[in-house]
């Protein structure tokens, strides 16, 4: 192979916050997705860059600024989302948060006109357009890209836990799923999501992005969408397995868990650690029960390989985590995670709307108005 790149990795001293939210554009008539992105920015002011485009026209992704702290990340992300929501009004188009829509179809759905979609297209075909599905992306900053791999492969045992508290994709296409979180099983699809594969140290993940891009697999590096991933850019471990949670509240009590355990990791590194012990398939097989039950789905304890109930695995790991928190200032986030694991996930309320004679678009129009 010729050609191999340095990848450098952009240090954080401390754990910095970047927080992504895709929220989905609504036809204030219909309930249904639509192809409204450039309506939207005209009645968007968007000096700071924060409206991003995506690979389909029905969405919108939100971009926090570089962020210390989970209150910082609270700030910034009230105002960006009342700013969308002025927007959107003005431009008479409606809100969706949450990891699929009820009823809309992928099919319908306008590609993005932009060199980069359009060969992303190419290269995966139907994959690239169903992808039709909204996640939370949360950027963690690192010291050096070692750690940063390395946490990747430590944090990948509580990826499970925190995709069972977002599930919020129990419908697609019109029809109930079975699962609460659909959005897990479309994002498998793509060659390049999921799991990621387990790595030693940055300059393994440096020569895999580098054989992957020179053999044609993927375009760039920017199509590795793993569940967690390092950010060589940014600096950052980011990670991706969430559903979108339907409010504010939730996405920062999930943002405190994640960087209190990406901080609980760096340290335990810094003190000098083996290897981890949670096996691949074991991590496999607690991502589909939480894809498939949600917060109602019992996981396998890594050490003691018992099945345990979500809450319990969740309040231990808060317990745990609570003198990383008050380091952190963000013990009132992190303490919110607990109502995510005994209170209905976003995926429990759009259910009972239908099991309370409700149909689709009844969800659509009732959550929408939560937001």
């Amino acid at each position: 192979m010729n050609g191999m790149k340095k990848i450098p990795f952009t240090s954080n001293p401390t754990p910095t916050l970047g927080v992504e939210l895709e929220v989905g554009l609504i036809d204030v008539e219909t309930f249904g997705l639509g192809s409204f992105y450039d309506r939207l920015m005209q009645h968007l002011p968007n000096e700071d860059d924060c409206f991003k485009q995506e690979v389909m026209q029905c969405y919108v992704e939100v971009i926090s600024c570089v962020c210390q702290s989970v209150g910082d990340v609270e700030t910034d992300m009230s105002a960006k989302l009342q700013r969308l929501r002025a927007g959107a009004q003005r431009a008479g188009i409606g809100l969706w948060m949450g990891a699929t829509h009820p009823f809309s179809m992928w099919q319908e759905q306008e590609i993005t006109n932009n060199p980069r979609y359009h060969n992303l297209v190419d290269l995966l075909q139907e994959f690239a357009r169903r992808m039709i599905t909204f996640g939370l992306h949360v950027h963690v900053g690192v010291d050096s890209g070692d750690k940063a791999v390395m946490i990747c492969d430590r944090i990948l045992e509580y990826l499970p836990l925190l995709l069972a508290i977002s599930t919020s994709s129990p419908f697609w296409e019109a029809r109930r799923t079975g699962l609460k979180s659909h959005r897990s099983k479309i994002m498998e699809g793509l060659p390049t999501a999921g799991l990621p594969p387990v790595m030693r140290n940055w300059s393994e993940y440096v020569w895999l992005v580098n054989h992957m891009i020179e053999t044609g697999f993927i375009n760039t590096i920017r199509e590795i969408w793993w569940d967690v991933r390092p950010h060589h850019g940014f600096g950052t471990v980011e990670v991706r397995v969430c559903d979108m949670p339907s409010n504010l509240s939730h996405v920062l009590a999930i943002t405190a868990l994640i960087q209190c355990l990406v901080q609980d990791l760096s340290n335990l590194i810094d003190e000098g650690t083996y290897q981890t012990g949670a096996h691949p398939i074991l991590v496999q097989q607690n991502k589909w029960r939480a894809a498939r039950f949600g917060n109602q789905a019992m996981l396998i304890d890594m050490k003691t390989y018992r099945s345990v109930p979500v809450v319990e695995v969740l309040n231990q790991l808060v317990d745990r985590l609570t003198p990383v928190a008050q380091t952190l200032n963000c013990l009132s986030y992190l303490e919110r995670v607990r109502e995510l694991g005994s209170g209905p996930t976003s995926a429990d309320r759009q259910l009972a709307i239908v099991e309370e004679g409700g149909d689709s678009r009844d969800i659509v129009r009732q959550m929408a108005l939560q937001l």
